[in-house]
């Protein structure tokens, strides 16, 4: 059974578990706490995290601090209510077990019933749930100046509603004392004013009212600078009035309902669906913006319907036409015209001129809880003359454009819409085409795929099947043909054909803005950076990022994450066909951009690399310095792989097909460097055999030396012993006819670990011991070092752990001379294995412990896996098992954090329980770092 976890904010932080209050003491895990519970059932990012718990103050190794306190509370709470998904934390627990998101809740509620009654039980509930100011005892910059001024300005919202109610049901007499209290502590608050006004007004008790509106005039002229606001005025103009204004019947309003028709087989969009429902109750205006054909229309039609309720006065709805291209823009005053008209506005009364005629649509929206639907809107400047002045209302914004003189100048809430999930574009199919979809699931996969999940292009596909019953496979087979082109997506219909759709972007780019666009269609990878951008056009960072902005404004590029743009495959398919036009620039663009990616691998590369390796690839003359990103540091050089690597991997395949072959070869040995880090070998592999088919093309047989040992090494790691020791005899022979002693001496080092991985611990050693002799005969300090810790490992397989003491020792002795903070780890990570096998046990936590401090500084992530794995087992040996058991859990994050295929076998290493490695035969978990 899982343990009930609440967690109460609104006020001094209060933890309970099954009803047991727990005592959280450190400051960073009560912030920890409360940044996750904010985001219950929902993941918050490691970047998130640390800013709320540290803000510009950072640690050392900040992600690792993290994962030190997450650790903490999974032990705190249970390891099965902190989950970890690729990009951060998820606390599992229920919303309504935080009294925050219970607040928000009961908010929403309020806002969505029409029954004054429930409203206030809502509210009042709601307010309820404080104790004091939210986060109190949280020790974070970020609950303190964003969150905790957030959610006190929606108290005081919530609690002038329940009041406002409250003066509606009557009794106003009562609510005097409480207004005064709110006005007193919150003396500058003009709502809380205007309704302390109205009481005293429905109390009898007007020239007390003229008393305090003096007073708050007074007060807002002194301090501000300004006179009342309009409600106040309202209220000021009734007090003065010859006798009370009195209410009369309510006028019957006839209510526009003029939302389109919701589309029956409405999919997904869980998460936007829930923005626009926080949207709703917290600001006037929302904006969904997107790509051509990804759906804007659907979803805000969609929610508009399943809304409806929340807006008893009635939807209005304008297609404003930004983007047709058969009928130029809806003008704003057009629009304003067929909004009086639908609601039933006397013609008489409507002014002539534009300015008359926005001011009496906002006077009339005034009062009324209504939303307004402004489908396809060209920019901000269209939009914002058709927004209601009045709060009750939503303005829902539909656009290709990214809206943001909205957001800026309303405070609009924005919401762009993506691609939707491989799972939700399936259903989508699969309902649309029915019974034929269920009996091939794979032809719908494929045919999703193909969609690149654009719901208009899986529309245009499932109409499609659906006029032809037997075409299923047929249509598959027809995308598949075009290769990822659009003539499959052609229609005489322009509202649906792909070309014309997404033609409408692109013909208002400007010149430069569309030259950068055919020419993204061709850069491999899925995305690309500023300054490979900057490359790809020949032009600078500062001259590309405008292009950037106006493709991003535009969603012909997406900005996934700051810096990185991309496009999915249709829209690239699109660049691509309209930079067939004049064939030689892309090619142009391409070398340029190879040039930059391989400049900047080698720069990144260099303080990642261990002393043992020497060998340093002479790039081409055009991928000199100059054209190379600067990199500063092994953590700048580290941060630049992470941001670049599926888009190196592409490159260098990329570059074996356009016949780069130098650029091929030595990308991908620069990106081997980095990708050994993170133990991804299937990467390894996958990118050397592409460079291995470049260089066949070269007369040279270094490289192909370089790519075979290196895919061997990799091959080994994967289990795939016959393809690794094929490979390294192959670089073996290479080495030894062009008298390359220090590759020699790599090869039989990798040799050997493959002759370990499969049990010939004795072959192993005779491949170690060889390389030993070439490091001594070239003479190298660092490659001697390494060599004499493969020695000593060798013979810990062999059950000889004084020797291994020897030939370790000296190596580290070696170390100390040399700055090779890589081989030192190792080093002790050998040593540490052998005092555990001597039954020394706190040596071995201390040789551990040391190699941890080395890696950590590397952010030697896979590393630092392989020596947790041991220091647990020797804490399990000492008899600490808390600390062995904290220490796994630290490795299994660090695992999910690589989130690597191929490391099963470490895993399962890892996750077997130690008397089981213990009955095992001896293996030789901590041999990857000295193999380097």
């Amino acid at each position: 059974m899982s343990t009930r976890v609440e967690i109460d904010l609104l006020g001094p932080m209060r933890l309970r578990a099954d009803g047991r209050i727990l005592d959280v003491t450190t400051g960073r895990l009560r912030a920890l706490i409360a940044v996750l519970a904010l985001s219950a059932g929902r993941t918050v990012t490691v970047a998130q995290l640390i800013e709320a718990l540290w803000a510009e103050q950072l640690p050392a190794s900040p992600r690792r601090s993290v994962q030190t306190y997450v650790t903490r509370l999974r032990t705190l709470l249970g390891a099965d209510l902190i989950g970890t998904s690729a990009t951060g934390y998820v606390l599992h627990v229920d919303p309504d077990a935080v009294d925050v998101l219970r607040f928000q809740r009961l908010l929403e509620r309020a806002d969505g019933s029409a029954d004054p009654l429930r409203q206030r039980a809502h509210l009042t509930e709601a307010l309820a749930l404080w104790r004091g100011r939210p986060f109190d005892d949280v020790d974070s910059a970020w609950l303190a100046d964003i969150e905790g001024p957030r959610l006190a300005e929606r108290y005081l919202g919530a609690q002038e509603r329940r009041i406002a109610l409250d003066l509606e049901l009557g009794h106003p007499a009562d609510l005097v004392p409480e207004l005064r209290e709110l006005t007193a502590a919150h003396p500058l608050r003009e709502p809380a004013w205007a309704l302390l006004l109205e009481t005293l007004e429905r109390s009898g008790r007007r020239a007390e009212a003229l008393v305090q509106y003096e007073r708050m005039r007074a007060r807002l002229s002194t301090n501000l600078g300004v006179e009342p606001g309009p409600r106040l005025q309202a209220v000021y103009a009734r007090l003065l009035a010859p006798t009370p204004v009195r209410r009369t019947a309510p006028v019957v309003r006839r209510v526009p309902r003029q939302l389109p028709a919701d589309v029956p087989d409405f999919v997904g969009r869980h998460d936007a669906l829930a923005l626009l429902d926080h949207a709703a109750a917290t600001a006037p205006v929302a904006t969904v913006s997107g790509t051509a054909g990804v759906g804007k229309t659907t979803l805000a039609v969609h929610w508009a319907h399943t809304a409806s309720d929340r807006f008893p006065d009635g939807q209005l709805y304008v297609n404003l036409r930004g983007f047709d291209p058969d009928r130029p823009p809806v003008d704003p005053t057009d629009a304003i015209r067929g909004f009086l008209d639908a609601l039933r506005v006397p013609h008489e009364l409507i002014p002539a001129g534009a300015d008359g005629q926005a001011a009496l649509y906002r006077s009339v929206l005034a009062g009324r809880r209504l939303l307004v639907l402004l489908d396809n809107a060209r920019d901000a400047r269209q939009a914002r003359p058709l927004l209601p002045g009045s709060a009750g209302c939503l303005t829902l914004v539909t656009s290709r454009d990214q809206l943001t003189g909205l957001t800026a100048t309303t405070g609009a809430r924005t919401i762009t819409l993506d691609l939707p999930p491989v799972a939700d574009a399936r259903e989508l199919l699969m309902r649309r085409i029915g019974v034929r979809a269920a009996a091939a699931p794979h032809v719908v996969d494929e045919l999703v795929a193909l969609c690149a999940r654009l719901p208009l292009a899986l529309a245009v596909a499932a109409a499609r099947v659906a006029e032809q019953p037997e075409s299923l496979a047929y249509r598959v087979a027809e995308l598949r043909a075009a290769s990822g082109g659009l003539e499959a997506f052609a229609a005489d219909d322009a509202t649906i054909d792909l070309r014309s759709v997404f033609s409408w972007s692109y013909d208002g780019l400007s010149g430069p803005a569309a030259r950068l666009f055919r020419l993204a269609g061709s850069a491999p990878g899925p995305d690309i950076g500023v300054a490979a951008a900057a490359a790809l056009a020949g032009l600078d960072a500062d001259a590309v990022r405008p292009l950037l902005d106006e493709l991003t404004r535009a969603h012909l590029l997406t900005e996934h994450r700051p810096g990185r743009y991309g496009a999915h495959d249709l829209l690239r398919a699109y660049a691509t066909e309209l930079a067939e036009a004049a064939p030689t620039e892309p090619a142009l663009a391409l070398g340029r951009l190879l040039d930059h990616y391989l400049a900047t691998a080698l720069a990144a590369s260099r303080p990642l690399r261990s002393d043992r390796e020497t060998y340093e690839p002479v790039p081409p003359s055009t991928a000199g310095p100059e054209v190379a990103e600067r990199i500063v540091g092994a953590d700048a050089a580290r941060a630049w792989f992470a941001a670049e690597r599926r888009t190196l991997l592409a490159a260098v395949d990329a570059a074996t097909d356009r016949g780069y072959a130098v650029q091929a070869w030595q990308l991908a040995w620069a990106l081997t460097i980095d990708l050994d880090w993170r133990g991804r070998w299937r990467d390894i592999a996958r990118v050397n055999s592409s460079a291995l088919l470049a260089v066949r093309r070269l007369d040279d047989t270094e490289p192909t030396a370089h790519l075979h040992r290196l895919l061997g090494r990799a091959y080994g790691y994967l289990d795939r012993y016959d393809d690794a020791e094929a490979h390294l005899q192959r670089a073996l022979r290479l080495y030894a006819e062009r008298d390359d002693l220090v590759g020699q001496a790599r090869a039989l080092r990798s040799l050997g670990v493959v002759k370990e991985r499969t049990g010939r611990h004795h072959e192993s050693l005779d491949h170690d011991l060889a390389a030993l002799a070439l490091f001594r005969r070239i003479g190298q300090p660092a490659g001697l070092a390494g060599a004499l810790n493969a020695v000593g490992w060798g013979q810990a397989m062999l059950g000889n752990y004084q020797r291994t003491l020897e030939f370790a020792g000296q190596a580290l002795e070696i170390l100390r001379g040399l700055d090779d903070r890589l081989a030192e780890a190792a080093t002790l990570d050998t040593l540490g294995f052998a005092h555990h096998q001597l039954g020394a046990y706190d040596s071995a936590v201390d040789c551990f412990e040391r190699a941890l401090d080395l890696l950590r500084e590397l952010d030697g992530l896979y590393y630092e896996v392989v020596t947790l794995r041991k220091l647990a087992d020797s804490h399990e040996a000492a008899g600490d098992t808390a600390a062995a058991a904290q220490v796994r859990q630290l490795a299994v994050a660090a695992l999910d954090e690589l989130g690597e295929r191929g490391t099963e076998r470490l895993r399962a290493e890892l996750t077997a329980s130690v008397t089981a490695e213990r009955d095992e035969p001896p293996g030789r978990p901590g041999r990857q770092p000295a193999s380097r």
